[in-house]
């Protein structure tokens, strides 16, 4: 996916033989290939030679992987290295670890470390509970993952893991001001995960599960639910559910239905799916089923997977059966958590009027959204480059945030319908249309509408084991 700032770019570095080769001709060539040249600067310079470092941009890889392959066959051109400006954000880790307060002298070291940290140690020994108040704990969260399916790729390992939980501490920190590690494990046992976590967990005052596949990710979080008293989150399940609801409150109100009304078809009923239509079921909807390989999940029938089974006990009220294509007539919303090209437009034709569609799998869509733009009440996907992106960077800082700051041990259904409720609340009845049902991940207002009404559900709830200061008379 390319953003419209810049598309993508690389820097190269050349080595030119003036004698040889102008100047001029390295700019037709990266132009002709659909490149535009954003920044020169000269490197080192000599009688008939000149080394440069070449900014270029394009909005396809396609078209810098040519010109890279071009560079390298012209003469008189020495192509030194190329670097990748993503890759260059990456160098060294993205995050960094930094005292509040700089030790100076001999009583600063005293007083942050021996002797006089001692009687710090001492007051958390004779009252645990003084961990929140006297350590990091009261602002960690841990990001936790085994590598065993990350984003798009799979399962890359704990190694190929770190950039993406370092990004998500990023994340974080700069929208919530949550700190958060990442903590990649070299093991993808769910006895030797659930272990680790657990015996790691007096640092932190969170848990973010993110990226390990299921099923085992189902018995990892809820074992860590049950054993922990500290909140434990897999984003991949819950992020996403919370997001999908507060996106579909709003098509909702496009479409003018009620959900309690809604007919509902999930396609793709793994982590992702089973805790969407869980939320989805908490919010009232009646008749929702779930599809995937073997067609419609019906109680009726026996499914080797033990979690299908729970699931299909508690949907397809009406005991449909059959392919997508079977069950999708009359829906009045399709939830894609699949794969690309599963969904035709035949299908969504089948639907009832005005259909909301969300169609989130990534980097490929159920369907693309142009093709059923003229027939839909709304579309939405996972992508930043169409409207209406359900993205869970818009759910976790703020549902964090929320559950640090009212001590939560653990975050539960009703404060995940809060979230939900509170990020769609952003959006203004004068702002809300088809092509606008979700704010900005980058909307200041959504973490502290999502942290009031989380730590009032957290409250209400008996969840919270500390009630902040702006909530107390209220209260």
């Amino acid at each position: 996916m390319n953003n419209t700032m810049g598309g993508k770019s690389i820097i190269l570095r050349l080595e030119l033989l003036t004698e040889q080769i102008h100047f001029g001709q390295l700019i037709t060539l990266i132009t002709e290939n659909g490149g535009d040249v954003i920044a020169i600067d000269v490197i080192q310079t000599g009688a008939n030679w000149t080394v440069r470092d070449i900014t270029v941009s394009a909005s396809e890889q396609s078209q810098l992987d040519s010109i890279v392959a071009r560079m390298k066959d012209l003469a008189g051109v020495r192509l030194v290295h190329v670097s990748d400006r993503t890759f260059l954000l990456h160098l060294g880790g993205k995050i960094e670890m930094k005292p509040k307060s700089p030790i100076q002298n001999r009583d600063d070291l005293s007083r942050v470390y021996t002797p006089d940290v001692a009687r710090v140690c001492m007051a958390i020994h004779e009252n645990e509970d003084n961990a929140y108040k006297l350590t990091i704990k009261r602002n960690t969260v841990a990001v936790v993952s085994d590598g065993s399916a990350v984003l798009g790729l799979g399962n890359i390992g704990p190694y190929a893991a770190m950039p993406v939980m370092e990004g998500k501490a990023m994340l974080f920190k700069q929208f919530a001001d949550v700190d958060a590690f990442p903590i990649c494990l070299s093991t993808q046992s769910t006895e030797e995960i659930i272990a680790t976590i657990k015996h790691m967990a007096p640092g932190f005052g969170g848990i973010n599960l993110e990226d390990i596949s299921s099923p085992r990710c189902f018995e990892i979080e809820e074992r860590l639910r049950k054993e922990l008293d500290i909140p434990v989150f897999h984003d991949d399940q819950h992020g996403t559910a919370v997001v999908l609801y507060a996106g579909l409150i709003n098509a909702l109100k496009v479409v003018g239905k009620e959900i309690s009304e809604a007919k509902v078809v999930v396609c793709g009923i793994g982590a992702a799916g089973m805790a969407c239509s869980n939320i989805l079921l908490a919010a009232g909807v009646k008749e929702l089923i779930g599809v995937d390989r073997e067609g419609a999940l019906v109680r009726t029938n026996e499914y080797a997977n033990p979690h299908w089974k729970e699931y299909a006990e508690k949907t397809n009220p009406n005991l449909r059966s059959g392919t997508l294509h079977d069950v999708i007539e009359g829906a009045d919303v399709f939830i894609g958590l699949s794969a690309g090209g599963l969904l035709k437009r035949a299908d969504v034709e089948r639907m009832a009027a005005k259909p909301v569609v969300f169609v989130m799998a990534n980097p490929t869509p159920e369907i693309h959204p142009d093709e059923i733009e003229d027939i839909v009440g709304v579309v939405a996907t996972g992508r930043s480059d169409f409207p209406n992106q359900i993205n869970n960077v818009l759910c976790f800082p703020g549902i964090f945030r929320a559950a640090l700051d009212c001590q939560a041990s653990s975050i539960n259904e009703e404060m995940k319908l809060a979230a939900s409720a509170a990020i769609a609340s952003v959006v203004t009845q004068q702002e809300l249309n088809k092509l606008y049902i979700i704010p900005s991940v980058f909307n200041q207002e959504v973490v502290r509408r999502i942290r009031e009404a989380v730590i009032r559900a957290a409250i209400q709830t008996g969840t919270a084991r500390r009630i902040p200061r702006e909530f107390r008379q209220v209260e």
